[in-house]
């Protein structure tokens, strides 16, 4: 469904910020895009709508490839939340924001109505609908932006740094939604630094490095490895912290909390002389 093949970029000042990345992404797959700053993360997803055009080497998206088709005819089944709502909201009000996309995307007035109350109440600005976009508290904007892509529902949703401003409340709604949306066949990639929402999601991991692919697998296996997180800018999450200081320990990290808690009662019975679970 989304396909690299070979691809560099170079900026125009003649800055490579892609280097060789070969990578494919199928349908109803959850995908975390980590690595330091200025690894090129960005320039990555802007591939992957248009945005961008590889220098060399080829991007197809759903068979259509990149170099041919323009932003605006990708972005109908690829929908970005950037990491600077600021850089997408431009409406005079909160409901005409959600509204100007489905509108553009030729949807009837019924739909259009029904989209926007929709949205408006799933990500709790209902009561901001006529107030202007530029009003709102970071989070709020960021949350806004998730509700106008969410609203025209792509079949790829890219979301940029999703938790940047947002409390412990919305980051469990978020982590909920982006479950909902992989269990519906949705294509859903994370670019964050926050390990610790992504490890209960336990994504399919890809780590660039200065412009290249250095690592593409399961999180759990990154962190399994004998690899120094923090020459990637990663924070290990505190699950990991808690497996590597153990002495006696599974083969793999905890993947949540549960598992953390289960084991650890399971050593607790066996030093009390109970029979291993």
């Amino acid at each position: 469904m989304i396909v690299f093949e070979s691809v560099t970029y170079i900026y125009p000042g003649g800055r490579a910020a892609l280097h060789d990345i070969s990578v494919e992404i199928g349908p109803g797959q959850l995908v975390a895009i980590v690595g330091p700053n200025g690894a090129g993360k960005t320039t990555f997803i802007k591939h992957i709508n248009g945005l961008l055009k590889p220098t060399s080497g080829v991007v197809r998206v759903f068979g259509v490839d990149t170099r041919y088709s323009t932003a605006a005819r990708l972005s109908r089944r690829v929908g970005i939340v950037f990491q600077n709502p600021d850089h997408q909201l431009f409406s005079q009000s909160v409901e005409e924001e959600v509204a100007f996309a489905l509108r553009n995307f030729g949807f009837s007035q019924q739909a259009i109505r029904e989209r926007v109350e929709w949205a408006l109440d799933e990500f709790d600005l209902s009561r901001y609908r006529g107030e202007p976009p530029f009003s709102l508290s970071g989070g709020e904007k960021k949350r806004l932006c998730l509700a106008c892509v969410l609203a025209w529902d792509p079949d790829v949703i890219i979301l940029d740094e999703p938790t940047t401003g947002q409390d412990s409340r919305h980051k469990e709604s978020l982590a909920q939604r982006v479950n909902m949306l992989v269990s519906q066949g949705k294509t859903v990639i994370l670019v964050s630094h926050d390990m610790e929402f992504l490890w209960p999601l336990q994504p399919r991991l890809l780590v660039l490095h200065q412009g290249r692919l250095v690592f593409d697998g399961p999180t759990t296996d990154f962190f399994s490895q004998d690899l120094r997180a923090r020459d990637y800018s990663l924070v290990e999450p505190q699950l990991v912290q808690l497996w590597k200081g153990l002495v006696f320990r599974p083969d793999r990290p905890f993947p949540n909390t549960l598992a953390a808690r289960d084991w650890l009662l399971s050593r607790v019975e066996v030093a009390r002389g109970a029979p291993p679970r």
